[in-house]
């Protein structure tokens, strides 16, 4: 009996282990990333209130307040958390179309982890126009590719489907769009599908979604708006027309943070390269001065705005877009950890107040849906993501069609001006890796040529041996 019962205690503990490593290492990362991103989203909500308490009460605090954050940001950047400026985006598409072991290890380290909640943080805090979502698609990516020690022997598929997952995961857990984080992974990330990782990535999105409901409650991001039945005349008008607008506008954005050289001044590019925290602190300046022109709108996010407006409740003036595409691209360029996918999704809001203009027959939340989608996928060139966001966002799944009709005129116009915006600063990270010096070679003594003096060099002194025999 003791025989018997040992092999089977023993193949039962095997068989464990097998399941542990094969699904459990995923659901502990997936769980991680859901606590993770309920937790950044909730510090960030609450930094950025903290900055509108003291904006209402001193009005020209942001004057101070706003560069002197910028200038910490950048410098603690530079200093310590290389790999976590921007959105994470990028860093997340470098790793997985390189090798995810080199790159991971300097991308997706806990300390970049650390430093991307922490200073993305103190930016919102001085009222940077920074989103919180690209974040954390770099958070989860980066807390599921560190479970990789938990394998006993890891390899590139492994470290792959970890990262992959754990940013879908966080795209979802952001967003509370499930099967956004899917077509982003596919779409975005991968530009492929793969049937064997399809199974990890759809678990752990599962695992994160259900984390993030468990503690924020059933909700769409922006509400549920309300789309009747007989859809407008004019609909196919104002789908083209607010493509093509939001397409521009998206494109010149990405053309903007993709060719610095061109338009920035020598004199702020020379700033840039010797005194990058001097030129932080000039950028909060400017986000300063516009968030004072535009009233405080432009501060932050842009998701109180943008939700506003769907509801009804917020009036912007018709040059809102285009100052927060101003703060936007000044937050964006000192090299600061933050996202662009909820300001970008305020532009387009913005757009659309300013297209109902046109359109005014229109129901207003109509237009805004549909300028959301067309700037997001105009800024990001992933059509597919950008109107399974929106729409999973605002609950619009009688705009469906319209929706996909907007972003795919939006990303077609905005890559006649500039490539896809995450692929190219991407492509910045895939750069060869500094390989170490090689090892000094010994010299070795010339053999002299007939009739020529002996020169032997000594500490740095060449000196001629005049006389020497003739060979």
């Amino acid at each position: 009996m003791s025989r018997t019962f040992y092999p089977r205690s023993s193949s039962i503990v095997r068989r464990a282990r097998r399941l542990w490593r094969q699904y459990g290492v995923f659901w502990l990362g997936a769980i991680a990333v859901g606590l993770v991103a309920v937790l950044y989203a909730r510090l960030i909500d609450w930094g950025y209130g903290e900055f509108r308490t003291m904006q209402q009460q001193h009005v020209w605090a942001p004057l101070i307040v706003t560069p002197a954050v910028a200038a910490l940001a950048v410098w603690l950047t530079r200093k310590f958390f290389r790999g976590a400026e921007g959105s994470g985006i990028p860093q997340v598409i470098a790793t997985l179309h390189a090798r995810p072991g080199e790159y991971g290890a300097r991308l997706l380290s806990f300390r970049i982890l650390f430093g991307k909640i922490a200073v993305s943080f103190l930016a919102i805090l001085g009222g940077f126009t920074i989103g919180r979502e690209g974040p954390t698609v770099q958070v989860g990516a980066a807390l599921m590719f560190n479970l990789r020690r938990l394998y006993p022997r890891s390899n590139a598929q492994i470290e792959r489907q970890l990262v992959l997952a754990g940013a879908a995961a966080g795209l979802s857990a952001a967003f509370n769009t499930p099967l956004a984080g899917i077509v982003f992974a596919i779409e975005e990330l991968t530009r492929s599908f793969e049937a064997r990782a399809s199974g990890v990535l759809i678990t752990a999105i599962i695992i994160a979604g259900v984390i993030a409901l468990g503690l924020n409650g059933n909700y769409t991001y922006f509400g549920t708006i309300q789309i009747g039945v007989h859809f407008p005349n004019l609909l196919a008008v104002a789908v083209v027309l607010t493509a093509v607008v939001t397409g521009i506008a998206g494109g010149v954005f990405g053309w903007l943070l993709l060719n610095t050289a061109r338009w920035i001044p020598a004199p702020l590019r020379q700033l840039h390269g010797e005194r990058p925290v001097a030129f932080a602190a000039l950028c909060g300046f400017a986000i300063a001065v516009v968030g004072l022109i535009s009233g405080g709108t432009t501060f932050g996010s842009g998701y109180a705005e943008a939700r506003g407006l769907l509801d009804g409740h917020e009036q912007l003036s018709v040059f809102y877009p285009f100052l927060k595409m101003i703060s936007m691209v000044g937050s964006y360029l000192p090299g600061i950890p933050g996202g662009i996918f909820a300001p970008s999704l305020s532009i387009g809001a913005g757009f659309g107040n300013l297209l109902h203009m046109i359109f005014g027959s229109m129901q207003l939340p109509m237009l805004i849906a549909l300028a959301m989608v067309g700037y997001l996928a105009a800024v990001t060139q992933s059509p597919i993501t950008s109107f399974v966001i929106v729409m999973e966002m605002i609950d619009g799944h009688a705009l469906v069609i319209s929706l996909m009709a907007t972003a795919l005129i939006a990303s077609r116009v905005a890559r006649m001006l500039a490539p896809p915006l995450y692929e190219s600063l991407a492509a910045r990270y895939m750069a060869p890796l500094p390989q170490p010096a090689p090892a000094p070679v010994p010299e070795v003594p010339e053999v002299e040529a007939p009739g020529a003096a002996a020169v032997e060099e000594i500490d740095g002194d060449p000196r001629a041996e005049e006389g020497a025999p003739r060979q």
